[in-house]
């Protein structure tokens, strides 16, 4: 029993006594960067390029806007089998699928002439591909290789996707209005296409200790002889020092915080979906310039990045019961942005509303992803977090029609604003409830 304590102790206090760099940073860095250039494409981009492509292809904004949910209906039904195949057998070929199917759907933007394949294109496979390679299986590979730092290595990556927000803001305005829409997404295709080799040898198929490493890098002595058994025994009692415990499919999701947290994901996902889209054609209805515009988005994109890089060093430091509190400043960020502007109306509560907007749309997804894993630890972990995103599918395809449909009806986005405001109210309530679980 001495010796299992002194275990621990080493274990839970790692120490690096060599300047290789963890495998699993290198991981982290390529996801933040490959995550960044095809979420800030579709989630940034797409409202850049609402207006060209509504334009040509002569669609109102709520048919237009049907795109941006087909990607997400069709993600959120396939997501619970990602989860799966990256639990099953690692999430290097879910991702290397993915990014193939997102860069071919980029490519087939630049030939399309339909409405049809306007869906097909961006809905069914720019969509379809982000979630199936950059979403439910890069988070299970960064689950799988930390645990102390998870939420540093989460902060991390959300950042980086923030910050290449920013840039292709700053790129795809001025390069769609000098070039057009169908080069700027034909050039983003082959980037993504040239990011395949990359991920093929840097997002492993299996877990740290399959290579004889701990999580997190943590150091250890192998024993003469020492078998790979032994190496997960090492790693379930480090996980144990650090109070990670590990959760199947099944238990987790009889679990109330399981569901709360469902609930607070899915208000994230209609407010934060329909407004992402309609930002930029919201900013310029008010008389905003394109070029300004751009500006201003790229300023809201760029608050998301501290709330999602510190938000995940917070969320290491702080108690596993307390951690949920984070997700409640989220929310109380979209009702004082969405309040600041209805009341006012003015220029001052816009860029309230976008400051707000960037720092709580960027601090919900990290969290909610590292309260999964420290709630349920890292052996389901791309099921639990796969099935919680096809709950999204319904308000992924609703939340940009809605918004698209408001407007349309009554010239002004500010119907679509009262219902976020109102539901990110409900998301406090319900967040405020959820307690870490107990395994039974």
């Amino acid at each position: 029993m001495a010796a299992t304590g002194r275990t621990q102790k080493i274990l839970s206090e790692p120490k690096v006594s060599h300047p290789r760099i963890f495998t699993g940073w290198w991981s982290v860095l390529f996801i933040g960067v490959i995550s960044g250039l095809g979420h800030g494409f579709n989630t940034y981009g797409f409202s850049v390029l609402f207006k060209p492509i509504a334009a040509e292809l002569e669609l109102n904004r709520a048919f237009t806007s049907v795109a941006a949910g087909i990607g997400r209906v069709e993600g959120g039904i396939v997501s619970p089998l990602v989860g799966w195949l990256s639990d099953k057998f690692g999430p290097r070929w879910v991702v290397l699928i993915g990014i193939s199917i997102t860069a071919s759907g980029m490519v087939f933007m630049y030939f399309i002439s339909e409405v049809w394949q306007y869906y097909l294109a961006w809905g069914a496979m720019i969509g379809l591909g982000l979630i199936f390679g950059l979403t439910v299986a890069v988070d299970k590979s960064i689950n799988d290789w930390f645990i102390r730092r998870r939420g540093l290595a989460q902060g991390i990556k959300f950042g980086l996707v923030g910050l290449f927000g920013v840039v292709i803001l700053q790129i795809m305005s001025p390069m769609v209005i000098s070039r057009g829409w169908r080069p700027t997404c034909l050039i983003f295709g082959i980037i993504m296409f040239a990011s395949l080799p990359l991920a093929f040898f840097l997002i492993k198929p299996r877990r740290p200790e399959y290579y004889g490493l701990l999580p997190d890098g943590a150091e250890y002595t192998p024993a003469a002889g020492e078998k790979k058994v032994e190496m997960t025994d090492r790693t379930a009692i480090y996980a144990s020092s650090l109070q990670e415990t590990e959760f199947t499919f099944k238990q987790a999701i009889k679990t109330r915080a399981y569901w709360l947290l469902v609930v607070g994901f899915m208000v994230h996902n209609f407010v934060a979906g329909g407004f992402n889209v309609h930002v930029f054609p919201f900013l310029t209805d008010i008389g905003i310039s394109e070029s300004v515009a751009g500006g201003m988005m790229g300023m809201m994109v760029f608050f998301t990045v501290p709330s999602r890089f510190f938000g995940g060093i917070i969320a290491d430091r702080l108690p596993k019961g307390r951690v949920q509190l984070l997700l409640v400043v989220a929310f109380t960020l979209q009702v004082i942005g969405m309040s600041t502007y209805l009341l006012s109306g003015n220029l001052a509560g816009v860029y309230v509303l976008l400051a707000c907007h960037g720092f709580s749309s960027g601090m919900v997804m990290p969290v909610t992803v590292f309260i999964l894993g420290r709630y349920f630890g890292r052996n389901a972990f791309g099921s639990i977090l796969g099935t919680m995103v096809s709950f999204l599918a319904p308000f992924g395809l609703l939340s940009p029609f809605y918004y698209g449909w408001i407007f349309d009806t009554t010239g002004s986005y500010n119907v679509a604003f009262m219902t976020a405001l109102a539901l990110a109210s409900l998301a406090i309530f319900t967040t405020l409830l959820i307690r870490p679980p107990e395994k039974t």
